[in-house]
C-alpha cells in the first residue's frame, strides 16, 4: 500500500476530498496538522488512516519530527502535499530530507516561488513577459521607471496572492512605496500592463500530459481588490480558450511540470502594447505549482459536471483517469465585502438565483482579503446570464462608488 503524507489537510475546509479520493483509491493518507483531532470533520476523519498534531504548522522541526514518525510507523512515504501555496517550500524541503522523490525537491523551488525567475521559462516557451527590475535602490527604480513610464507595480518577488502589491503613479507614491516596504523582502517592480487575468488550471500526469483542463477569468484586478477593499468576482470558463490551452501547456513543458495540479496564470491585454502584443493577446504573469485557492476546485466541478478531487487523485494512483466528461458551464464567483450598500439584498439574491446556486456561505477571515466576506457560487449556460448574474451581486447604490458595473 502507497503511503501519502497530506500536509493541512484540514484547511482549506474543501481539501478533506482530495484524502477522501486516495483513500477511496486504495492509499494510505497519513495527515499532519495543528488543529485538534476532535475538531477534524468526521469526513476528514474517516479518509485518514492517521493523524499527527504538532502544536504549529510554521514549527519545521516539529514537522519534520512528524514525517519521521509517520515513516517509522508506516514505512516508506511515497507522496508528500498539500496543495497549498503556502507550504511549497516547506514540502519540497520535506521530500529533499527524507528522499521522497514524486515531486518538487528543494533545488527546483527558486524556480516555481521567484516572479523573476519565472519569466525565463515562460520566455523559453515562447510566452512574452512584462519587463521588470529587482528592487535594489531608489535611483535604480527611477532608472526603471524611466524606461516604462508610470504606473509600475511592485510586489514581493517569491509572494502569495496580492500581500504586499502596490501600484505606483508618482515619484511621490514611489518614495512612499521605498520608505514603508519591508527591506527583508526582496521587491519586484514590473512595468503595469492593462490586462485581465485569465489561468490555465490543469491535472498534469507523470508524462507532464493533461489530464484535465479548464481555466478562469478574473475581469477586475485582485491588487485593487485587496487594497481597496473591493468586491471580487471571477469565473470557470464554459469552454477553456485555444491560445490559453496551448500556452498552458507550452507552460507545462517548459517547467518540466509532472503529477501536478497546476494553476498558470496569464494576463490576457486590454489594449496594445509596445513589445508584447496587441489586444486579445496573452502573456505571462506567474505560475502556482498547486490547485487554485479557495472553492475554486468546487467551482470546476459545477462547472463541467466533474469530480477533479477524484481525477487528481487517480492521477496519484493510477497516472489515468477514468472520470466521463460532463456537460459544461459558466461558473460564477462573486465575494461581497461587509459594509457596502447594496442594491439587492442577500434574501434577494438567494431568491432570485434559486436554481444557480450551488453554494452560498460566510468566507473564512484568512480568505476574506482577497475573497469578501460573503460568497455566491452560481452557474449558468450563457455568458450573458452571468453578467446580469454579477450585476446584481456587486452593484451598490450610487453614494457607494466603489463598485463599477460589470
Amino acid at each position: 500500500m502507497k503511503n501519502f503524507v497530506f500536509i493541512s489537510p484540514n484547511f482549506p475546509t474543501n481539501y478533506w476530498m482530495f484524502c477522501r479520493e486516495l483513500q477511496n483509491n486504495g492509499i494510505r493518507v497519513l495527515g499532519i496538522g495543528d488543529q485538534p483531532y476532535n475538531e477534524l470533520n468526521e469526513e476528514l476523519k474517516r479518509s485518514l488512516a492517521e493523524y499527527y498534531k504538532v502544536s504549529n504548522l510554521e514549527n519545521d522541526d516539529e514537522v519534520y519530527r512528524a514525517v519521521a514518525f509517520l515513516i517509522f510507523k508506516h514505512g516508506r512515504i511515497d507522496w508528500l502535499e498539500s496543495n497549498n501555496e503556502y507550504w511549497l517550500e516547506r514540502d519540497a524541503r520535506l521530500r529533499t530530507d527524507f528522499n521522497i522523490r514524486s515531486g518538487f525537491q528543494t533545488k527546483d523551488i527558486p524556480r516555481i516561488k521567484f516572479k523573476s525567475k519565472m519569466k525565463a521559462y515562460y520566455e523559453k516557451a515562447g510566452i512574452p513577459v512584462a519587463r521588470y527590475y529587482l528592487v535594489e535602490t531608489l535611483e535604480g527604480c527611477l532608472d526603471f521607471i524611466r524606461k516604462v513610464g508610470y504606473p509600475v507595480v511592485a510586489k514581493p518577488d517569491n509572494g502569495v496572492g496580492a500581500t504586499h502589491t502596490y501600484k505606483i503613479e508618482n515619484e511621490e507614491q514611489l518614495i512612499r512605496f521605498f520608505d514603508s516596504r519591508y527591506e527583508d523582502i526582496p521587491y519586484i517592480m514590473e512595468e503595469f500592463i492593462n490586462a485581465e487575468v485569465n489561468s490555465y488550471d490543469a491535472i498534469i500526469d507523470s508524462h507532464g500530459k493533461p489530464l484535465f483542463e479548464t481555466g478562469n477569468v478574473t475581469p477586475m484586478s485582485i491588487m485593487d481588490i485587496v487594497n481597496n477593499m473591493d468586491n471580487s468576482i471571477y469565473y470557470i470558463v464554459k469552454d477553456l480558450p485555444e491560445d490559453t490551452r496551448a500556452l498552458g501547456r507550452a507552460t507545462v513543458k517548459s517547467f518540466g511540470v509532472k503529477s501536478r495540479f497546476v494553476h498558470f496564470e496569464f494576463f490576457r491585454l486590454l489594449e496594445d502594447h509596445e513589445g508584447i502584443g496587441k489586444k486579445g493577446d496573452l502573456m505571462g504573469l506567474e505560475v502556482n505549482m498547486r490547485p487554485c485557492g479557495g472553492f475554486t476546485p468546487d467551482m470546476i466541478n459545477y462547472a463541467h459536471s466533474t469530480d477533479v478531487y477524484k481525477i487528481w487523485a487517480d492521477m496519484i494512483a493510477f497516472d489515468k483517469t477514468d472520470m466521463p466528461p460532463g456537460k459544461d458551464y459558466f461558473c460564477a464567483f462573486a465575494g461581497r465585502r461587509d459594509g457596502k450598500n447594496f442594491v439587492i439584498s442577500n434574501e434577494e439574491i438567494l431568491e432570485k438565483y434559486d436554481e444557480n446556486m450551488r453554494m452560498a456561505a460566510r468566507i473564512p477571515d484568512v480568505l476574506s482579503g482577497a475573497m469578501g466576506n460573503q460568497m455566491y457560487m452560481a452557474i449558468f449556460p450563457t455568458r450573458e446570464e452571468m453578467d446580469a448574474f454579477f450585476n446584481d451581486v456587486v452593484t451598490c447604490h450610487e453614494e457607494d462608488t466603489a463598485e463599477p458595473e460589470i
